[in-house]
């Protein structure tokens, strides 16, 4: 433990040493960039890498020894309802939106912020409809699910596209957030990386679940004060909050309620509500990483109170973050820096406010480097700790049979959790070279969530479903919407679809002639490109989950339906539950009524059921 956290230390002090060469680079890179990193800035990002190291060294020593993987992988189900939901919401908030939203509301104005509806939407979707499934089963692997309601087969896809999906995203959601901050604080892009994944590595395979909930819990609180600071200090440069609606409601930034029922409208009120509902459903419903999450605390009451404190905590960074955007185009409304070629991606305009505008506060630079540290954390942490619980689940025991004795449990996903964090980290080096696909990245997280729901909602509400039709359901639903999203990227970057934004200047820009640039005008897409691949991203979640149910449901008919009298009903929704007990039908026994179950605030359901 003393060797690692050496290591860290003499990384951090490499980083300060280097300090001189990488501001001179950073500045003649930048022209314009008057600040970089110091090593107060330094030493606030090394204080929160440090305290998150020991959190995870606290729960692997000083506490009760973790021997069996339920105790490392779900934390002996005895975590506090405040710590599940801050490190829940911290697991769904990415560096790459929290650099990306405020970018998307100064290049597209506040549409997407309607997304904030979408999260108290899917609350009660989540808590009334699936989530009492999950209490009941007390399964470590969400996956498990489809073993036991339909084929071993429907598990191992699920499982597989998962794993798939996290590996490839989780490197995605570190690199490019480093790429970004590199090009303007002088922070090398792999010492960043190699903080995150070293750093996160130990926690998550050391402390477990338990260490990655309370660590989250601190990188929130981090998150949050870092966000707060750099909207507060940005509304005070900008002339106050009423100056900075102004400026932005003067050229149609304030918009809200965009109603045009074009699915290829990329924001739009349908999309960003309807389409984010389906969306943020997979995250909730459905994501291995949540579900785990749920089972760490032991009753479904303590649950559904964690679900509203991570969605409110959503709403207010959301809001934070649409705030911050605001603040931006009021300081660049006159010169912006992507047009005046002094940055490369509008993901580098927020850390090019902050070196400008906050670097003369000795630490704020290395407060935001942190928050955005803080969310690459939360990411891969709850990855890492997921993608344990599948590999111990599914693979070893659903694919290969073989039995972990329980006493080797913990020491099992330990070292699995390592192999995934640097298998994760190699990633890193071939996204790097994926360049425009990078987009593609990060599409296929709300694919396979999609398709995921999809596979979880035949089997909970549609009784009549099997297997045959459920994989059929999946593929082809994949098939869809990896041809729409491919699709749209070769149009993309044939430069055949292009993206709408609001009014930009460069009046006031240094040694530049153009005297303005409006793009708040429509452009044209190449009528040679389908309107398949102009579909905004935000439906990929809801096409994935509605074409798997309905093919699903169509070939499980054709090929020979489940009868529902077979089927252990703790596998249905309640309210199908409910139905189906009403039902004419009277020879199913053992089935609890509906209204009782929705009183029962203490589910602690039973780790053997299986199908009747």
């Amino acid at each position: 433990m003393r060797f690692r956290l050496l290591i860290l230390f003499l990384v951090l002090w490499t980083s300060s040493a280097e300090h001189q060469t990488s501001q001179e680079e950073s500045i003649n890179a930048h022209p314009t960039l008057e600040h970089s990193f110091l090593w107060v800035d330094y030493s606030v990002l090394g204080v929160m890498l440090l305290v998150s190291c020991l959190i995870g060294t606290f729960y692997a020593f000083c506490t009760k020894k973790q021997e069996t993987s339920q105790d490392f992988l779900l934390g002996g189900s005895s975590m506090g309802t405040l710590p599940m939901a801050m490190s829940l919401g911290a697991s769904f908030i990415t560096a790459i939106e929290l650099l990306g939203n405020p970018a998307e509301m100064y290049s597209q104005g506040t549409q997407f912020w309607m997304t904030c509806v979408s999260f108290i939407l899917v609350i009660p979707i989540t808590s009334q409809l699936y989530l009492p499934v999950y209490m009941k089963l007390r399964l470590t692997s969400s996956y498990e699910y489809f073993n036991l309601r339909f084929h071993r087969h429907c598990r191992l896809l699920a499982s597989g596209l998962y794993m798939l999906q996290m590996i490839l995203y989780t490197s995605v959601a570190v690199y490019a957030p480093a790429l970004a901050l590199s090009h303007v604080t002088g922070l090398h892009r792999y010492i960043a990386v190699s903080l995150v994944y070293v750093v996160c590595i130990f926690y998550a395979s050391q402390g477990g679940m338990k260490a990655v909930i309370m660590t989250d819990t601190f990188q929130a609180i981090v998150l949050l004060l870092s966000l707060f600071v750099i909207v507060a200090l940005g509304m005070i440069n900008a002339g106050g909050i009423s100056s900075v609606w102004k400026d932005s409601w003067d050229t149609d930034r304030i918009e809200f309620f965009v109603m045009d029922p074009s699915p290829t409208i990329r924001h739009s009120f349908w999309s960003v509500v309807v389409g984010g509902t389906f969306y943020w459903a997979t995250m909730f419903c459905s994501n291995q990483a949540s579900v785990q999450k749920y089972m760490s605390v032991k009753s479904i009451g303590q649950v559904r109170k964690a679900l509203w404190v991570s969605a409110l905590s959503l709403i207010v960074i959301y809001t934070i973050n649409f705030l911050t955007g605001m603040v931006l185009f009021s300081v660049y409304k006159t010169c912006d820096p992507l047009k005046a070629s002094q940055i490369s991606g509008m993901d580098q305009l927020l850390p090019l406010y902050v070196m400008n505008f906050m670097g003369k506060y000795p630490g704020i630079p290395g407060l935001f480097v942190a928050g955005i540290f803080a969310a690459s954390l939360g990411t891969v942490a709850s990855a890492l700790n997921s993608l344990a619980a599948l590999t111990c689940e599914d693979i070893l025991n659903g694919l290969f049979h073989i039995q972990v004795p329980p006493s080797k449990g913990a020491a099992y996903a330990r070292w699995i959790s390592i192999f995934f964090g640097v298998l994760s980290f190699a990633f890193v080096f071939i996204v790097e070279r994926l360049g425009s696909v990078l987009q593609v990245a990060l599409s296929f997280n709300g694919m396979v969530g999609g398709i995921t729901l999809g596979m979880f909602t035949l089997g909970m509400f549609i009784p009549w479903s099997n297997a045959k039709g459920t994989i059929a359901g999946a593929l082809t639903a994949l098939v869809l919407v990896l041809w729409i999203c491919l699709g749209a990227q070769v149009a993309v970057l044939n430069g055949e679809i292009e993206t709408t934004t609001k009014f930009t200047s460069i009046e006031s820009c240094f040694g530049l002639n153009n005297t303005s640039a409006m793009d708040s005008m429509p452009t044209e897409s190449s009528e040679m490109v389908s309107s398949f691949y102009r579909i905004s991203y935000l439906w990929y979640s809801a096409i994935g989950c509605i074409v798997t149910v309905i093919i699903g449901t169509l070939v499980s008919f054709l090929t020979g339906p489940q009868d529902p009298a077979d089927l252990d009903y703790d596998l249905l929704s309640p309210p199908i539950r409910y139905l189906l007990n009403r039902s004419p039908k009277k020879h199913i026994t053992g089935i609890t009524n509906f209204a009782l179950e929705l009183e029962d605030e203490k589910i602690t359901g039973d780790t053997t059921k299986s199908p009747k």
